[in-house]
């Protein structure tokens, strides 16, 4: 019998988060370039850090060790969910008409809707167990803001989200659901904080964005020991949380006897592609394979990997975080507009920038009206109404599976789709009634 859809146990959840950081050293004898103080411009220590985030996440952002134990209560919670379902596309290949065999690892079972609930309830949990009361964040389309605040009421943690403006207006059932998790949420920039004032002075019309949104954050979460700041994307340690989705495709793929030729994903800051990506190319650098590819794809609006400058930046707007070295657009950019929130940030993770300029990874972007075709197609072939940001990565997989049977190659093409756009509709609506620029 043909398999559609691949599962795994609750017991062959991963035990362990893999630190590609490790194997980077090992095996190139060379690392992403570290944080730099934002006044001195040395590299930062984790006292410097230590106003941010709990000990034990610190370690976690500076460690060079092979794996890290996942704590059994994450393990317990993580059976919410996970193991996530790899499916193959069967009606899309159809479609497509492409000999090319494509699987999508479908995060969006979590109860937030994304992948972001990997790293939200690790972040919760340390800081619980640091004896923090608040944690303050940004959010973009909402589904980060969404898994933190789920994750905050589990540990018993207030939890406080800055949502991007025209996110906030763009998405209200977002809203709704943090609101109904006790998380509260505003509207970026705001009223609440100075720099958030001082960026309504600049620009009362602003959209607002992911650097302004970090900033605020941050301002509220140093102001008092008991508050920490949590992120979504970006940093190592967030990065390092979302390999357990790699791992479980790992398993899944060998089960129908397959591995992948082309890995896929959104890239925003980068975390689902990494989590799909890392343990894939952690396979290719220890075992100096020549394969698979792997594709990050971006919005053209906010296209940092395939437009950006490889240099250090301030990862927010108000220049309150470390220097990151990643490839940039510049920490006072302002994307525009646009449905996919999610993608809609200044820079890309310091580990996807290093691992894309040494020619391990490639970037692609696409514009919003090809996205949602793409999602259309999706939606049409095997069901499913994905987030905006998925449905880049949805587009990268037609390209490839077009290419696949112009030249009659039979590839086995992996994507993660990171969460479902069922609190994505006004972009969809947009889009069907010819509004999208």
């Amino acid at each position: 019998m043909k398999l559609t859809k691949i599962l795994l146990s609750e017991k062959e959840i991963p035990t362990h988060f893999l630190n590609i950081n490790y194997y980077l050293n090992k095996y190139l004898g060379e690392l992403p370039k570290p944080p730099l103080h934002p006044v001195t411009r040395k590299p930062i220590g984790q006292e410097d850090l230590s106003a941010l985030f709990p000990d034990e996440l610190i370690k976690q952002e500076n460690s060079l060790e092979k794996k890290i134990k996942i704590p059994e209560e994450i393990r317990e919670l993580y059976k919410l969910y996970r193991p996530s379902p790899l499916i193959r596309a069967r009606r899309l290949e159809k479609h497509l008409k492409t000999p090319a065999r494509i699987y999508y690892k479908y995060e969006g079972v979590s109860p937030a809707g994304s992948h972001k609930m990997n790293t939200a309830l690790v972040q919760a949990y340390y800081n619980k167990k640091a004896g923090v009361k608040l944690l303050t964040t940004e959010t973009g389309a909402g589904q980060w803001g969404t898994a933190l605040s789920m994750a905050c009421k589990f540990f018993g943690l207030d939890c406080l989200v800055y949502m991007v403006r025209i996110s906030f207006e763009q998405k209200p059932y977002r809203k709704t659901i943090m609101r109904l998790f006790n998380g509260k949420v505003i509207s970026s920039p705001s009223n609440t904080t100075e720099i958030g004032k001082k960026f309504i002075k600049e620009d009362p019309n602003t959209s607002g964005s992911l650097g302004m949104a970090i900033t605020e954050a941050i301002e509220v979460a140093v102001r008092d020991e008991k508050s920490k700041y949590a992120l979504g994307s970006v940093l190592n340690h967030v990065l390092l949380h979302q390999t357990v989705i790699g791992q479980e495709v790992q398993k899944q793929i060998a089960k129908v006897n397959d591995y992948p030729d082309i890995i896929i994903g959104c890239c925003g800051g980068g975390s689902n592609f990494s989590g799909i990506a890392f343990p894939f190319l952690i396979d290719k650098i220890k075992n100096k394979q020549k394969g698979p590819r792997f594709i990050g794809v971006e919005p053209v609006s906010c296209a940092t990997m395939c437009k950006g400058e490889y240099r250090y930046d301030f990862g927010d707007t108000g220049k309150m975080t470390p220097l990151l070295k990643m490839e940039t657009l510049g920490h006072d950019f302002v994307p525009p507009a646009d449905h996919s929130g999610g993608l809609r940030y200044h820079g890309i993770a310091p580990q996807l920038a290093f691992l894309h300029q040494k020619k391990m990874i490639e970037a692609r972007c696409y514009s919003q009206l090809e996205i949602f075709e793409a999602a259309r197609i999706f939606a049409h072939t095997e069901g499913l109404v994905i987030a905006p940001e998925s449905a880049h990565a949805v587009k990268a997989v037609i390209d490839e599976g077009v290419k696949c049977k112009k030249q009659n190659k039979k590839k086995t093409i992996v994507f993660n789709l990171s969460g479902h756009g069922h609190l994505d509709l006004k972009g969809y609506e947009d889009f069907l009634d010819g509004k999208l620029k």
